[in-house]
């Protein structure tokens, strides 16, 4: 959104590189790539939360961008129209607006993301899917084991998802 070829290329570069490649890919790439390029091991966890911010900053940004363009230019207009900065235009007319926008589908993608964390069963490294794995491994009862990821992954998105189309109904303009 910057105007500046010099920002918006490595941006749009990076937000549809990001966007256009499977997450389990990225994670694989990023747990077998980096230790290669740094020469040492930087352990699943560590490569997993680095994974994910770096794809879903790509999703993160492409909402803020859809949802700040997502206010009309008259609104811009207005504010320039009052005197205002473009950061004073920002803060105080076009992004508590956008925000309003954009909080029902950020928090759609953060319940994406809560269902994401399941593929770093790829690295190894340690979820709430390989929580009930091991207690089924334990139990012997690895069967009932996933059934039960399955119920409660199931209960928590749906009721999420549940609140975020109330919080929608509830803060939607009608236009």
């Amino acid at each position: 959104l910057s105007g500046k070829k010099w920002l918006d290329l490595p941006a749009a570069a990076y937000v549809n590189g990001m966007r256009s490649v499977p997450l389990v890919m990225v994670i694989l790439g990023f747990f077998l790539l980096v230790p290669f390029l740094i020469g040492r091991p930087i352990g699943a966890e560590t490569s997993a939360i680095v994974t994910f911010i770096c794809f879903e900053a790509a999703y993160f940004s492409e909402i803020m961008r859809a949802g700040i363009q997502s206010i009309s230019r008259g609104q811009v207009f207005a504010g320039q129209a009052l005197g205002m900065s473009y950061g004073q235009n920002m803060r105080l007319v076009i992004l508590p607006q956008a925000f309003r926008n954009m909080l029902p589908v950020l928090l759609t993608q953060t319940i994406i993301l809560f269902q994401d964390t399941s593929l770093v069963y790829a690295i190894g490294a340690y979820d709430m899917l390989k929580g009930f794995e091991t207690a089924g491994k334990n139990y012997g009862r690895p069967e009932e084991a996933y059934l039960m990821a399955a119920v409660v992954y199931f209960v928590m998105c749906y009721a999420l998802s549940w609140s975020v189309k109330r919080l929608h109904q509830k803060i939607a303009i009608i236009r």
